[in-house]
């Protein structure tokens, strides 16, 4: 995973855990639907994020490899 996709998926943990967090807090209050619907939302952001290729994946994916060829890692 490089640099590129681990700053996308902090972005999407910024928006998903509020999300999250008020779920899990209308799931404790007795609002159980919501809440569930809201977990749900929460963990397809990131899910999406991470296993969906958009539009915008393309010029990181392709950003990634020109990074990828032009530095070597010296730890393989």
């Amino acid at each position: 995973m490089g640099i590129l996709n681990t700053l996308g998926l902090v972005v999407t943990l910024a928006f998903a855990l509020p999300v999250a967090l008020l779920g899990v807090n209308l799931v404790i209050s007795g609002r159980a639907t919501i809440g569930i619907a809201l977990c749900v939302v929460a963990v397809l952001m990131v899910a999406l994020k991470q296993y969906v290729t958009t539009p915008d994946d393309v010029p990181t994916a392709a950003a990634e490899k020109t990074v990828n060829a032009v530095v070597k890692d010296e730890e393989n």
